[in-house]
């Protein structure tokens, strides 16, 4: 029997003005060097005393704003500041990737990518294509498998152990007959591509296209992301020439520095 669902009720007048309200709240503390009474708020807001401290307090609630116990003021909350940690993170980590790319595309005449794990998805942040008369389709905001991609099995074999298992614990979708789908066998390739520093990931999803990712680091030796080769399987086979493998994981190595990482 089939079951129906109601279709997504669309956001009324008073729902956008209730979310618009509390980004504005929000930037008005975040913008301010000194904590904000309620009626300061209030009058900055052009709305009631009573409306601004239930927007207030639910802020406290969830950590985006804290109370100054002494002037019972309200200021951004330690929330806010990780977020904008976990931001400037992410883009930090494509502004010490994309300076390589260029040089690595000029060495190889390939299409250059770079990802990162964005909200538990391995997802290209850059895009560079090659020089070939092949235009790869993948753009920045792709999300890609992290069995059946070079840059996912380079995340399963450098993030935290926990994400293995987490991907593990769920149907692997098949794009082929190449794709490694059996737990088992996606453990021993990232076993592999733990030892040696690099991934590839021929014919995964599309037969005749493969890709050469290397890990990037922080200065915690971390991984944020990586870089990587995108192009024809004939240019680079499942067993890459040195050159290439040389060419990828220096790139990785030298965005990695400019993050802080050493080796050793």
């Amino acid at each position: 029997m089939l079951t129906t669902l109601d279709p997504p009720r669309a956001p009324s007048a008073s729902d956008l003005d209730s979310v618009d309200l509390i980004l504005r709240l929000v930037e008005l503390l975040a913008a301010s060097r000194e904590p904000r009474g309620v009626t300061d708020v209030a009058r900055e807001l052009g709305i009631s005393k009573p409306r601004a401290h239930r927007h207030l307090r639910a802020l406290v609630q969830r950590g985006y704003a804290r109370q100054d116990a002494r002037t019972e003021g309200y200021e951004v909350g330690i929330k806010v500041l990780a977020l904008g940690e976990a931001v400037r993170d992410r883009f930090d980590v494509v502004g010490a990737i994309r300076p390589v790319m260029g040089p690595l595309r000029e060495a190889t005449g390939m299409a250059v990518t770079a990802s990162a794990l964005v909200e538990g998805h391995v997802t290209v942040l850059e895009m560079m294509q090659g020089s070939t008369l092949i235009e790869f389709g993948i753009r920045p905001g792709a999300q890609l498998d992290f069995h059946a991609s070079a840059h996912g099995l380079i995340a399963l074999a450098f993030a935290p152990p926990s994400l293995l298992e987490q991907v593990l614990a769920r149907p692997l979708k098949a794009w082929n007959a190449h794709t490694l789908v059996e737990p088992e066998e996606v453990r021993a390739e990232v076993a592999q591509v733990r030892r040696q520093g690099w991934a590839t990931a021929v014919d995964a999803v599309l037969v005749g296209v493969n890709a050469l990712a290397a890990p990037v680091f922080d200065y915690r030796g971390e991984w944020r992301g990586a870089v990587a080769l995108v192009g024809a399987s004939q240019f680079i086979p499942q067993a890459p020439s040195e050159r290439l493998i040389d060419l990828v994981t220096g790139a990785a190595a030298d965005a990695s520095r400019r993050l802080g990482w050493k080796m050793g």
